[in-house]
């Protein structure tokens, strides 16, 4: 995936800027004569337009003369076209060839159309052109070689269109080029070191393409340069310096790229002019030089995503002109409480727009001076900090401010009154604080408010019926405070809600009957409450509705058919209330449902058999009970009529019925015994002749899993996977413990889960892979078919349970030792390697993760469920298989998403994920990665300096332990032999795991890599 597009404007201003100085043609008209060549070349170009809403060449005729068409300017003395203008006709065609033909032709200017095709190899007969501007169209192709003809030409741009290949170098050779515009288009390769040779160069403009390498220092020498713009690359690398001593230098740009290395100290001193500074989302380390603030021209100032670390510039209000300040995401803080005193000086700042400090180590108690804050402030950022103290009273002052995004810090007080004047203010986010106090009913002034999020704090009182003013508010979380009281029903009236979370306080009362005008509302949670009362039938106007849950309250009555209507719902609790009567029917119809928690009420009858009741995973219904029916999984004792259950209860009919069936009884197994013997004889002779996989190992019979599993008692059920559930078992005379994967053979996949896991294991061997023992196809007891595979029993469990021990779970195992994670990491790499390059058809796992690594009773891990794999039937290193692949939410590659294609690049991926970790103690599906924060964005910021921020805190306290005698800290030099061993592991996990295919270690690389950190921790002995 490209990265993010960034806005074109700043360059076709500074092109336009150009065209004006140094293009001027003054209308003339033209005598009845002139050039036939240039006439039919005008009307060659038209014919390969095909499309022309605005009638731009319509008059292109015999009527009027060619020198008079519209966009055609001629030269007064020889009545040639010099000039061709049509910008912005949204015309719709090809260029033609006979372009070439208008040998005077100095200007030619067809920006913001449709044109595609190439660009015609003919525009280098042009030797008089001084302006080339195709920008904002759809072109392919190449730049054509001979465009070098152009020596007159001092404006080539070609912005936003879709142009590949390599950026030519010959166009160094164009040496009176003044501005040069090739972003948004699909360049590769690198930056030609020639174009240093155009030393009149004022605009470089090559954002947004797929350009990799170094930036040329080369390019230093165009000391004449005023715009540098690079972002969006691939580029690697540190910035030359010499680009720094451009002292004409007035927008440079090289955000989104893999650049590294630190931003020179003097760089406000040698960039004096310097207006636009954007070095965002890097890998820049070291501090914010404090030269910057002598940068005294500086509008845009940003930083944001890199692995800067230290304090902020205190004199930062010398930037008078500054509109954007951007810091966010680095590592910035001194850890002393006092990392927030340059606020102070932004005061001065009066034209500020921006000021963004979000996901930063910043300390310190929140200055009252923000709240003199530059009137123009919209936007405020200073989210994932460690601020302490109060929002300030004054907040009131900042009128234009749109977002307050204060979110996760250490916040207390109340929240200002004064923030109701803030009448523009549309985002207002504190959830994760310390605050108390009640929520101002001056909220309810701020008509533009589209979202509120105060949960997670200590906020008490009501709910001010005032934000039922609010009718633009889509979102309201005020979940997991001390709120009490009823549900206002202005508030749950709105029908403007997307999302309204009122969980985990201490409402009460029941559901207002208004909740029924949240029709376009997807998500709605009223849980842990003290909520009574019976669902107005009102909810059934919700229609829009994907997540409900009003679980934990005191809800009574039945599900009533207003439910019925909820057709999208995909996630359903209604568990611990006080609901009774039957399970309806309508909800087995609910085809997007994939979740239904009913448990713990008063329900009774038979629970439905169809829809989301067919998966038992799916579905909670304990503490009813006087449930029956449903899948035998439910393990619910069956219905019976009443008028059967009397009858039964007869001792006479008892003994009829005893004398006549026990007789049939007997016959019928003897006959079943008989028939089943004569089966199995011709099965084993089957598996004779049958080579498929299915057949290849020793079949038991259902019969004997029954008997291992203790009837698949759910106290042997030890784990459970997509397509199934595994069993603990004990087979056989020699009571060999075994796991038996029981299929689901209802859910959509199972049966080629299982064959594509025989297909798996049919011909690979490997000390780290699970060893199946045997399989079973069978039919149950109930006459359903049925599917297991029996493997050899791990008593050591899954990875995923060594590293995501909750806190209250009984037989809390130790945590894994940095030995033993690596040596599991080195266990799992040689199992890919394996399938990878060593199987006589290459394997792809597809489902890599911590619940499909098991550890035997040494801890060495094997690696299980191939029930998402594939075989490639190719040869090559970067094979692919076009099979659409599913895989887990966090640990599937991105690409897998977006093109479907499964290839080994995409267990290389997992891999990295599952690395990161176990190192970092992170899922990659934790809360904290939101917002484009990753869990391998976040353990690449860490690299290389703030790598005890993210490690995992058991791995430091084992480092801690060392050395006898050494409680607080490590000595000096075993330090860094262990900051050294954290950093190699990590940058596995990172590199494994990058976002491009391409851009990922080989597994190859990442086994020698680890083995060289397992010799290092043996060396000092850890």
């Amino acid at each position: 995936m490209k990265p993010s597009k960034i806005p074109h404007v700043a360059f076709l201003i500074f092109f336009h800027f150009l065209f004006l100085n140094y293009f001027h043609f003054p209308s003339s008209h033209c005598a009845n004569l002139g050039s036939e060549t240039d006439k039919f070349a005008l009307l060659a170009f038209k014919s390969k337009v095909v499309d022309d809403p605005f009638g731009a060449l319509s008059a292109w005729n015999d009527s009027v003369d060619f020198c008079q068409w519209h966009g055609v300017t001629c030269s007064l003395r020889h009545r040639r076209v010099v000039a061709l203008d049509l910008r912005a006709q949204n015309l719709t065609g090809t260029i033609s060839p006979f372009i070439g033909n208008l040998t005077f032709l100095r200007l030619i200017n067809l920006q913001q159309n449709k044109f595609y095709g190439k660009i015609p190899p003919e525009t280098g007969r042009l030797f008089r052109l001084r302006s080339i501007r195709f920008s904002l169209n759809m072109l392919q192709g190449e730049i054509p070689a001979n465009i070098t003809h152009c020596s007159e030409l001092r404006i080539l741009d070609l912005v936003v269109n879709k142009l590949e290949g390599n950026i030519p170098s010959e166009l160094g050779n164009l040496f009176k080029l003044v501005g040069l515009g090739l972003t948004g288009n699909n360049y590769t390769g690198s930056i030609p070191q020639s174009l240093s040779n155009l030393s009149f160069l004022q605009q470089l403009s090559l954002s947004e393409n797929s350009l990799s390498g170094n930036i040329p220092s080369e390019l230093g020498l165009l000391k004449q340069l005023n715009m540098f713009q690079v972002s969006a690359n691939y580029l690697t690398g540190s910035i030359p310096i010499q680009l720094f001593n451009i002292s004409s230098m007035d927008y440079f740009a090289v955000t989104q790229n893999k650049l590294v290395g630190e931003i020179p100290h003097y760089v406000g001193f040698t960039l004096p002019n310097i207006r636009v500074l954007l070095l965002g989302s890097n890998w820049f380390t070291g501090e914010i030089p404090p030269s910057i603030s002598n940068a005294s021209k500086l509008e845009k100032l940003d930083f944001f995503y890199n692995l800067m670390a230290g304090s902020i510039p205190e004199d930062l209000g010398k930037l008078k002109n500054l509109i954007r300040l951007n810091f966010a995401r680095n590592n910035l803080g001194t850890g002393k409480g006092n990392d927030l005193r340059f606020l102070d000086s932004l005061v001065n700042c009066t034209f500020l727009e921006v000021v963004s400090l979000s996901s930063n180590s910043l300390s310190g108690v929140l200055p009252n001076s923000i709240a003199n804050f530059s009137s123009h402030l919209i936007y405020l950022y200073m989210s994932a900090n460690r601020i302490s103290g109060t929002i300030p009273t004054g907040i009131g002052n900042l009128k234009n401010l749109i977002l307050i995004a204060m979110e996760e810090n250490l916040l207390t007080g109340s929240i200002p009154t004064s923030v109701g004047y803030l009448l523009k203010l549309q985002v207002l986010s504190l959830y994760g604080n310390k605050i108390s106090g009640e929520i101002p009913s001056s909220l309810g002034n701020l008509i533009f408010l589209t979202e509120v999020d105060l949960q997670g704090n200590s906020i008490r009182g009501s709910i001010p019926s005032a934000l039922g003013n609010c009718l633009q508010l889509q979102k309201l979380d005020l979940s997991d405070n001390n709120l009490s009281g009823t549900i206002p029903r202005e508030v749950i009236g709105l029908s403007s809600f997307v999302l309204l979370d009122l969980s985990r306080n201490h409402l009460s009362g029941p559901i207002p009957l208004e909740v029924g005008r949240l029709k376009g509302i997807q998500q709605l949670d009223l849980s842990e409450n003290k909520l009574s009362g019976e669902i107005p039938t009102s909810l059934a106007s919700c229609v829009g509705l994907e997540y409900l849950n009003f679980s934990d309250n005191s809800f009574q009555g039945p599900i009533h058919s207003g439910f019925s209507s909820l057709k999208g719902l995909q996630d359903l609790d209604l568990s611990r209330n006080k609901f009774s009567g039957k399970i309806p029917m309508f909800l087995n119809t609910f085809r997007f449902l994939r979740k239904l928690n009913l448990s713990f009420n008063k329900l009774e009858g038979e629970v439905p058999s169809e829809g989301v009741f067919k998966n038992a995973r799916a579905v909670s219904i304990i503490g009813n009970n006087k449930l029956c029916g449903g899948i035998p999984e439910l393990h619910l004792h069956s219905c019976r009529s009443r008028g059967s259950r009397k009858l039964w209860q007869h001792s006479t009919f008892k003994i009829v019925i005893s004398a006549v069936l026990l007789p049939c009884l007997l016959s019928t197994c003897f006959i079943v015994f008989v028939f089943y013997q004569r089966r199995k004889r011709r099965r084993r002779s089957k598996a004779l002749v049958n080579s498929s996989i299915e057949d290849k190992y020793l079949k038991i019979s259902y019969a004997e899993l029954l008997k291992a599993t203790e009837g698949f008692s759910s106290a042997n059920l030890i784990g459970i996977g997509g397509y199934g559930y595994v069993y603990k078992g004990i087979l056989g005379t020699e009571e060999t413990n075994v796991a038996v994967k029981v299929l689901d053979l209802q859910q959509r996949g199972a049966s080629k889960s299982f064959i594509a896991e025989c297909e798996a294991l049919r011909s690979i061997r490997h000390r780290n892979l699970v060893k199946i023992i045997t399989s079973c196809s069978s039919i149950d007891t109930r006459g359903n078919e049925f599917k297991a595979l029996v493997y050899e029993f791990m008593p050591n469990g899954s990875l995923e349970n060594w590293l995501n021990q909750k806190e209250d779970e009984q037989n809390q195992r130790p945590k894994l030792n940095l030995m033993q994670r690596l040596s599991i990491a080195i266990d799992v790499a040689n199992v890919l390697e394996y399938l990878h390059h060593h199987c006589h058809t290459s394997i792809v796992h597809c489902d890599l993760k911590p619940s499909n690594v098991l550890l035997d009773n040494e801890m060495v891990a094997h690696v299980g469920d191939f029930g998402l794999s594939r075989l490639l039937h190719d040869n090559s290193p970067d094979q692919t298989s076009t099979s659409r692949v599913k895989g887990s939410i966090g640990y599937v590659a991105p690409e897998y998403g977006a093109l479907g294609e499964v290839s080994t690049h995409g267990d290389e991926y997992s891999f990295g994920i599952l690395m990161l970790e176990m190192f970092t103690g992170k899922r990659p599906t934790d809360d904290m990665f939101e917002e484009g924060l990753s869990l391998h964005k976040y353990a690449k910021m860490g690299l290389p300096d703030q790598v005890a921020e993210i490690i995992d805190p058991a791995i430091l306290e084992e480092a801690l332990e060392i050395q006898a005698g050494i409680v607080k800290e490590l000595q000096p030099n075993l330090r860094a032999k262990f900051h050294e061993i954290q950093v190699s592991i990590l940058r596995v996990g990172i590199l494994c795991s990058e976002e491009l295919p391409r851009d990922r270690m080989k597994i190859q690389d990442a086994i020698m890599e680890l083995q060289e950190a397992q010799k290092m921790i043996q060396a000092i002995k850890l």
